[in-house]
């Protein structure tokens, strides 16, 4: 379900922004404050469909599965089979990581990302008819909307890895580290 750019009427109307517990975030919220890591991150979303999700279990076990990601509206959008074990450990205890499809072979242009937070479930029916009607996904299904704690890209340039995070109300920060390196390069 990777999809189109946030704008004009949409059906995000009145949410996003600052929203849960703990100043998780909608994605727009990254975008105003991180534009340049927020377009690497959702560019590097859009190369592949599927994408690796991580719940937890009940036994507090992770638990790793498949997902579809949908940026749309300035939300990222979550959507699930009905009946899916991730719809239960979201339900039970919403936090995840979202962790970008790094494609086919070891070459990992664009960087590896991922994002983690909590997942809201949206559960007013006109929001998620509206949802339904622009995205065509199979029905049924269940409508989350990520709220973001962490973004996260890490890439290669030589001869360093480098690690960009951003967590709302703190600074980004962008880590540079060589493998024979003692300690790291904060920017």
């Amino acid at each position: 379900m990777t999809s189109e750019s946030r704008g004009g009427e949409g059906i995000a109307s009145g949410v996003g922004g600052v929203g849960g517990v703990g100043g998780a975030v909608g994605w727009s919220v990254v975008e105003a404050a991180v534009p340049e890591l927020a377009g690497r991150v959702r560019e590097r979303f859009g190369a592949h469909r599927h994408h690796v999700l991580a719940t937890v279990r009940k036994d507090g076990a992770p638990r790793l599965t498949g997902l579809e990601a949908d940026f749309r509206h300035g939300e990222l959008w979550l959507g699930m089979m009905v009946g899916s074990r991730k719809v239960s450990d979201l339900r039970r205890d919403p936090r995840f990581a979202l962790h970008a499809n790094p494609g086919p072979g070891a070459d990992v242009s664009g960087g590896d990302v991922r994002v983690s937070g909590r997942a809201v479930e949206v559960t007013d029916r006109a929001l998620v008819a509206r949802y339904a009607a622009e995205v065509k996904p199979p029905e049924p299904f269940h409508l989350f909307r990520a709220e973001l704690t962490e973004v996260v890209r890490t890439s290669t340039e030589t001869p360093y890895v480098v690690v960009e995070t951003w967590s709302p109300g703190r600074a980004p920060r962008t880590l540079r580290r060589r493998s024979d390196d003692a300690a790291l390069r904060v920017e």
